[in-house]
């Protein structure tokens, strides 16, 4: 019996040995102790930024926003996982690319914000062609006036989508339902799709740029795409066409924007994201009546949180069992 005894708890310790460590930060408890059901081959281990050093040196992974010198820190690092879609903070953060230059894997949340991303992109293209601002500040005012009806509709208008990752397929998907022509832009060769009449090369954007009567941002921003909506862009839009961003602020240029819109060469734009952010009190932007700014919350839903918590589980458990993780980025493209 004491054999026994000894043997079994001989078995718990190497069990426990083995144990492959995941430091986490930036997570409640509750969400920590779901994720531990994942796996019984992981531990997962809280800090906060006053502890990750300490911890980092025998992790195996590392869920959260990882800085540089942490990554240096983690000689025995093989994954890390970041909860947003976007990963150019953690690749070349504070101008370090100790992540990008290292073998370890990295995966992030793309595609999982694509429905609510893709809902506020339409909403913010709908508000103006529907005046909803106008309208909505006329029944502030208790004021039942429509005239003069400048309303527009988007049947048989022409969407471009740049970026045809997981957001921008679901923008294609909503501007097709409403009847528009859909042409995307996107580096990656993409199959045919159904909703979308053609995908062309970024270096083909110029010669489509004119057609389109809206412009939808939903690039990832990497070296590649910083401000490539830039004045030559800007210009070459068609006269009271409409600009909506979504995605991250570097992928325009901010002040270009706002002299199309000062001059009234586009009809309006939406913003959810900005370079800088927040966007400063007193710049141009807030104070221009064509211009709806929302606080990049455009990912944010009832839906959301639920599907990132969940890919990061399915992924612990994936590490755990030695098997390909969900949404591993290339780190060298930056998506």
């Amino acid at each position: 019996m004491i054999r026994f005894v000894a043997l079994a708890l001989l078995s718990v310790a190497l069990c426990g040995a083995q144990q492959l460590k995941i430091v986490v930060a930036g997570q409640n408890p509750e969400t920590i102790a779901d994720w531990q059901t994942a796996s019984d081959k992981v531990k997962l281990v809280r800090v906060t930024s006053e502890t990750a050093m300490g911890e980092i040196a025998d992790a195996d992974a590392y869920i959260g926003n990882i800085s540089p010198e942490l990554v240096k820190a983690g000689k025995k690092l093989r994954w890390v996982q970041t909860l947003s879609a976007g990963v150019e903070q953690v690749l070349h953060k504070t101008g370090s690319d100790a992540l990008a230059k290292s073998d370890i894997v990295l995966t992030n949340n793309q595609i999982v914000q694509g429905p609510e991303i893709a809902d506020h992109a339409m909403a913010l293209l709908l508000a103006h062609t529907r005046f909803l601002p106008t309208y909505m500040q006329r029944q502030a005012d208790e004021n039942w006036q429509g005239r003069p009806y400048t309303l527009v509709e988007l049947n048989g208008k022409n969407a471009l989508v740049i970026g045809m990752g997981g957001i921008g397929l679901q923008i294609a998907i909503r501007a097709w339902a409403h009847g528009m022509n859909v042409v995307g832009v996107d580096p990656e060769d993409i199959a045919y799709l159904p909703y979308v009449d053609k995908i062309v090369k970024p270096d083909m954007l110029d010669s489509v740029i004119g057609d389109a009567d809206v412009v939808f941002m939903a690039a990832p921003h990497t070296p590649a795409s910083h401000k490539m909506i830039g004045p030559s862009q800007f210009d070459a839009m068609k006269q009271g066409a409409y600009f909506i961003a979504v995605s991250r602020g570097g992928t325009y240029d901010l002040n270009s924007l706002v002299k199309a819109l000062d001059s009234k060469k586009l009809a309006g734009a939406g913003v959810d994201v900005t370079d800088p952010e927040p966007l400063p009190k007193g710049h141009a932007l807030w104070k221009m009546d064509n211009v709806i700014i929302t606080p990049h919350i455009a990912g944010r839903s009832d839906m959301d949180r639920g599907r990132m918590l969940g890919i990061v589980k399915s992924n612990i458990k994936r590490f755990a069992d030695g098997k390909r993780l969900h949404n591993v980025v290339d780190k060298q493209k930056g998506y």
